[in-house]
């Protein structure tokens, strides 16, 4: 499988201004600027959007994990914080409320951190990864 997004970037970095498309036109020349990254402006950059994958792939993989430990899920809600720091990615935290009827609390987290670890976002970063997990 492969997928594809592409970035357009016009102007310099401070005033210049750029659009990403992906593959699914789910994001249609979606923009992102320095103050999208850098500040509080309209638009995407390219932490949200790692942060956006390692959500929603980290929630699939626990999903799938559980569901073939025996459990069924209520419902899964992970929040990825991207930190820029000093022009460096260094770290991607993951909170997460569950509700997952039957299943202990010890059992619960040691699925969790293996779907952490496992999850195909994971394994593509470098940086550090921390989980907070909450069964609720």
């Amino acid at each position: 499988m492969k997928r594809k997004a592409t970035a357009v970037w016009n102007g310099d970095i401070k005033t210049g201004a750029g659009h990403i498309t992906t593959g699914s036109t789910v994001l249609n020349q979606t923009q992102y600027s320095f103050n999208s990254r850098f500040a509080d402006g309209i638009g995407t950059n390219p932490e949200e959007l790692l942060a956006a994958a390692h959500a929603g792939c980290f929630t699939m993989k626990l999903d799938l994990d559980l569901t073939q430990a025996g459990y069924t899920v209520d419902s899964l809600e992970t929040q990825s914080v991207v930190t820029l720091d000093n022009g460096k990615i260094t770290k991607s935290e993951l909170t997460l409320q569950a509700k997952v009827p039957g299943i202990s609390e010890e059992e619960f987290q040691v699925i969790a951190k293996g779907a952490e670890e496992t999850c195909p976002v994971s394994q593509a970063f470098s940086f550090e990864i921390v989980l907070n997990a909450t069964l609720l």
